[in-house]
């Protein structure tokens, strides 16, 4: 059997919640700047994360919960639209805007026992790397404001955004790291948090960690190796939802374990 030799980490809402405390209030931020008298409330949030990307989540948006809006504003509503799509990716780009403002103010701390696994990877030099929809800037600003500016080195690859053209659901992104790092799925450990994430990751044949939040807590995660409340820590012990572990918390061990099971 092989080694486990890397660890691959969505990011939004699996090392923080992202979504709720960042994403969501940027979003409106950046509809308020552009005069817009749109308001993601959390519920609606919830329905459009079925979609992921921003600029795609904006577009799922206007055609099918707002599709007066883009008559309004558009003399052609075609997606393919020019100016259509200008519009979206410069709202889209002053949301990214307000969300790095928001982690350099510290408002979306990393979820429970997250930094805790990085440093135990790293100490035990096992590799790690991130494959995300969310954009690079976005992987960014999260890191180096909740572990400092020298993490963005810690991670060999950061799969991020566009870099693919088929975002998760599709398992790209997995591929896209799995062959920068020269890796085969068995090798590897893959941490997710949605039902897009872990269609994402198994498609890539890869074991995977589900660690739920608010907004996915309902989400089915047919495959998944293991289900959890977060990472937990040796003061704040997590909750198995689904799968064997009898650990008190997820640590490289436990990673290890799940590997070789």
């Amino acid at each position: 059997m092989s080694q486990l030799e890397a660890l691959i980490f969505d990011v939004d809402g699996t090392l923080a919640d992202t979504e709720g405390d960042g994403h969501l209030v940027a979003f409106n931020m950046a509809f308020e700047e552009a005069g817009l008298d749109w308001h993601w409330s959390g519920e609606l949030y919830g329905e459009l994360l079925a979609v992921t990307g921003g600029k795609e989540r904006i577009r799922f948006y206007l055609n099918d919960f707002y599709p007066s809006e883009r008559g309004e504003v558009f003399s052609r509503p075609s997606i393919e639209d020019e100016s259509f799509n200008d519009f979206v990716a410069q709202l889209h780009a002053a949301k990214t805007r307000f969300f790095k403002q928001l982690m350099v103010d510290g408002a979306v701390p990393l979820r429970s026992g997250v930094a805790r696994l990085f440093q135990e990877a790293r100490a035990a030099n096992l590799r790690l790397a991130i494959a995300t929809t969310t954009t690079p800037s976005n992987v960014t600003a999260l890191l180096t404001n909740t572990l400092g500016e020298e993490s963005i080195e810690w991670f060999e690859v950061i799969a991020a955004g566009d870099i693919v053209p088929a975002k998760k659901p599709a398992a790209d992104i997995y591929l896209y790291a799995l062959e920068q790092m020269n890796l085969k799925p068995e090798q590897c450990l893959a941490f997710e948090d949605s039902h897009n994430g872990i269609l994402s990751s198994k498609g890539a044949d890869l074991k995977t960690i589900i660690t739920i939040n608010d907004y996915t807590k309902d989400h089915d995660f047919k495959g998944a190796d293991l289900v959890l409340s977060d990472f937990g820590e040796p003061d704040q012990a997590m909750t198995v939802i689904s799968g064997d572990c009898e650990d008190a918390y997820f640590s490289l061990s436990t990673a290890r374990k799940i590997h070789q099971a």
